[in-house]
């Protein structure tokens, strides 16, 4: 496979010709165990370590590998083994808080262009949890569709996705059975040569069945998951990269018991955009949305056009990101922020200019 069914893009081209290169060569990770990573680019595919500066620099606050990312790398002549020399700047990346006490951003994948956000129509069906997972997606740069799995199982999935999508904010709704292949034609728009995607949800919601039946081949365990609480055990214990028949790229991630948002203010906006429009008509700029007259988000709830739970959520992860900004340095992440605005800025610049030209992917 050569770089572009990698999912090498302009972008890419861009970040790597920003540098003088020597013998090193571009490459994708696809997998990691461990201390070592997969690689794959035109030299083919080998295991990698790190090297002493990329550690060194990890050491302090420089971006360790992740499935998805594009680094530079050198192979040996045989290319059978390689070192990660540095890792190039991420056109998006899909975070959490890592679980526990520890204020620490978790890299799950990066680089994503189409995260599918599975949800089964099971008695696990939860459009809160989705919810959530939509912040942290719009806030990853990545572009989110919801697939609603089992329906075989499900006798009211019309509904189901109907309710979906009042939370959906705008990404698209499928309905589909991993088990039978129903609905699994209206996800060939997302799959074309070269489109990275990502799969996310929780344990159970049949994620590994999901890459079975894209791979069109059995290549993940798969377990049943329980009956008293549809919830399931993880049968993915790594994040793996894999090329499927089309040419699309899939990353396959472990089920998550818990996903805490990390920095994701601007996701959050998005993904409640409907409260944000009406609390921004609110009759007071400081409306509590409880008692106030003139409180224009009690008026939804009272129609029937917003949901109480929905209203619930979206002030609980208010909550969570505002505790999250007592626990970090505000004025550095900022800082960060804009670095990376900036790197993408001039990237777009160049490819776009480079199309303007004439040139090719």
């Amino acid at each position: 496979m050569d770089l572009f069914s990698w999912g090498w893009t302009h972008y890419f081209e861009a970040m790597w010709n920003s540098k003088e290169r020597g013998s090193e060569v571009p490459a994708r990770v696809i997998s990691q165990q461990k201390k070592f990573w997969a690689i794959a680019g035109g030299f083919g595919e080998c295991w990698a370590e790190p090297s002493g500066k990329l550690r060194l620099e990890a050491e302090e606050g420089a971006d360790w590998p992740a499935v998805g990312d594009w680094v530079v790398a050198t192979v040996s002549e045989e290319a059978d083994s390689g070192t990660i020399q540095e890792v190039l700047p991420r056109k998006s990346k899909f975070v959490r808080k890592t679980a526990g006490r520890v204020t620490q951003e978790q890299v799950l994948a990066t680089n994503i262009d189409t995260a599918l956000l599975v949800s089964a129509l099971d008695g696990d069906f939860n459009p809160r949890r989705v919810e959530r997972y939509l912040a942290q997606c719009w806030e990853s740069g990545a572009k989110p569709v919801i697939l609603l799995n089992k329906a075989d199982v499900c006798a009211n999935a019309a509904a189901r996705a109907a309710e979906m999508e009042r939370v959906a904010a705008g990404a698209a709704v499928y309905i589909a059975s991993a088990k039978s292949g129903l609905g699994f034609e209206g996800l060939e728009k997302h799959l074309s040569r070269g489109q990275t995607l990502c799969l996310l949800g929780s344990s159970g919601v049949g994620k590994s069945t999901i890459v079975n039946r894209l791979m069109g081949r059995a290549i993940q365990e798969t377990n049943e998951v329980r009956e008293s609480d549809s919830r399931g055990r993880h049968t993915t214990s790594a994040r793996e990269l894999f090329a499927l028949p089309g040419g699309a790229l899939l990353i396959d991630t472990p089920g998550l018991r818990e996903l805490q948002l990390w920095d994701s203010d601007e996701g959050v906006s998005r993904a409640f955009a409907d409260i944000e429009s009406l609390a921004a008509q609110c009759r007071f700029s400081n409306c509590r949305h409880e008692a106030e007259p003139g409180c224009t988000i009690r008026q939804a709830i009272a129609s029937g056009a917003l949901d109480e739970g929905r209203l619930d959520n979206w002030r609980k992860l208010l909550r969570e990101q505002a505790f999250l900004r007592q626990k970090l340095d505000p004025e550095a992440r900022q800082e960060q922020k804009e670095k990376w605005k900036k790197i993408h800025r001039a990237a777009r610049q160049k490819y776009q200019q480079r199309d303007r030209d004439g040139g090719k992917r």
